[in-house]
């Protein structure tokens, strides 16, 4: 079985390297996607061959540990969330080093992972970027994602949201912002709860804060959202 999945590792790679762009790294680079390695696929690329794999933990692990950049967000695509341990996600988190693999695995693994309200928790307070961009990553993942969860799960983010909007690095205050809107967006009460908690942003002296309390203003009292969250509170308007 290990020769098997070895040969199949291979042939991955074969083809990951195949069809690598070294214009496409580049580019990547100037939108702060910068890794050790990289070989330049487009995320529709790589969904294409995760369908083709279907789910494979073993696999993933496999790709995780070769360090490339293509490599690893398949492997955040083919991984079974019931199968990944805390200590995994641990392991993953630190290996992070840009927004695009963080956020690939947080939107499309981590997210379905029983350890995902906790992990939000935890990775808040830490210091490294990326692990702090995950937290809140996860966040916003957690807000589009989980259907059952109820508004008032959310609530405990906001505080967190508040505290951190004063951290000046790039990636993580888009971060913030990005799990702001996301639950302002879910229901009229959560939209309520995080324009306040945004214009409690608003008035901390950090020019982070005030981008990110005013972005998120700018999106969650739009008419749209407005409009939107109406409809989804009352069934009853549902157009044929």
């Amino acid at each position: 079985d290990n020769s098997m999945s070895k040969a199949q590792l291979d042939s991955v790679l074969m083809r990951l390297e195949k069809l690598g762009d070294p214009k496409a790294v580049e580019g990547m680079a100037r939108y702060g996607i910068k890794s050790a390695r990289a070989y330049g696929i487009s995320a529709p690329v790589l969904r294409k061959i995760a369908r083709e794999i279907g789910k494979d933990h073993t696999l993933a692990q496999q790709l995780w540990s070769t360090g490339v950049l293509e490599a690893r967000i398949l492997a955040a695509f083919i991984d079974e969330p019931e199968k990944v341990t805390e200590k995994q996600m641990e392991r993953w988190v630190t290996d992070f080093d840009n927004w695009a693999i963080c956020d690939a695995c947080c939107s499309n693994l981590f997210d379905q992972t029983s350890f995902a309200w906790t992990k939000t928790i935890e990775w808040s307070p830490r210091k490294e970027e990326f692990v702090k961009r995950a937290a809140f990553a996860l966040i916003a993942a957690l807000a589009v994602h989980d259907k059952k969860a109820e508004d008032k799960q959310f609530l405990k983010f906001l505080p967190i949201i508040k505290r951190d909007s004063t951290d000046e690095r790039n990636f993580v205050k888009k971060a913030i912002n990005w799990a702001l809107r996301q639950i302002g967006k879910r229901s009229l009460e959560l939209n309520r709860i995080a324009v306040q908690t945004a214009k409690e942003i608003q008035k901390l002296d950090s020019r982070s804060a005030k981008w990110i309390a005013a972005d998120a203003l700018r999106e969650l009292t739009s008419a749209a959202v407005r409009r939107r969250l109406k409809k989804k509170k009352d069934p009853s308007d549902k157009r044929q």
